[in-house]
């Protein structure tokens, strides 16, 4: 389990501050709703607390590693659902593809060398248990989709595609997971399934950061604002943070 603790933590591109002054602390566990309007920095506050972007004044801590120093052990231990621009799904790739891409990497890259030398077959079965036990986590019941497994992503209605790309990050069991525009084109229920389903996840220790416009009641609530860019205006930075971020996430 992970806490998250940051102190003035702020980051500075070329156009200006992305983020500035950011100061809380969360206990493991925690559902961090990060709050605020587009373009105030609430993506690359995200990347930058999960180790995808390096942050340019303060300082962090996830667990027991600090930012901007460890991001690669940051990285680590944290995962990332859906982020535009950074974690998109396919849309012509059906769900089942895009669970076995994900196990299979998984089953490549995302344990210890030691883990290779086990039977192949007891690797795939434990490889299976996790991926069903992500779909469980996140809510996404494949038999009722319009064609089970081999529907595609392009069919999934907007909430099924956010449990999707939650489960595919909860493959890697992450100590901290990372969720961009969590409540975006969201009916009033499909929100509120939408944090139910993330809240449960805190309850089995996983510590949550979810971008959002308006945060759940309960959850550790971290506001953005804007910030003077460079130019002296920070209307200049909405529709370029989202490139920003990607490029900075590519390079991580």
């Amino acid at each position: 389990m992970a806490a998250v603790i940051a102190e003035e933590f702020g980051l500075k591109g070329p156009r200006g501050w992305a983020f500035r002054g950011v100061t809380f602390a969360a206990e493991p566990g925690s559902l961090i709703a990060i709050e605020g309007p587009s373009g105030t920095g609430r993506t690359c506050l995200l990347l930058a607390l999960t180790g995808r972007m390096r942050a340019t004044e303060g300082e962090a801590s996830v667990g027991r590693f600090r930012l901007p120093e460890q991001l690669a052990a940051v990285r680590r231990i944290s995962g990332l659902g859906p982020v535009p621009g950074v974690t998109d799904l396919d849309p012509a790739l059906t769900v089942a593809e895009h669970l076995r891409e994900r196990a299979l990497l998984e089953r490549r890259f995302g344990g210890p060398l030691r883990g290779l030398l086990r039977p192949r077959a007891e690797r795939r079965q434990e490889l299976r248990l996790r991926v069903d036990a992500a779909l469980t986590a996140a809510g996404l019941d494949l038999e009722t989709l319009p064609k089970g497994r081999r529907t595609s992503v392009r069919d999934l209605e907007r909430l099924e595609v956010l449990r999707l790309s939650v489960a595919l990050a909860l493959i890697g069991r992450p100590h901290v997971l990372g969720v961009d525009d969590t409540d975006l084109k969201l009916s009033d229920a499909e929100r509120a399934e939408a944090w139910a389903m993330l809240t449960s996840l805190t309850r089995s220790g996983t510590t949550v950061l979810a971008v959002c416009s308006e945060a759940p009641e309960g959850a550790v609530v971290v506001r953005t604002g804007p910030t003077e860019a460079s130019n002296g205006t920070s209307a200049s930075r909405d529709g370029k943070e989202a490139a920003d971020a990607l490029a900075e996430a590519r390079r991580a």
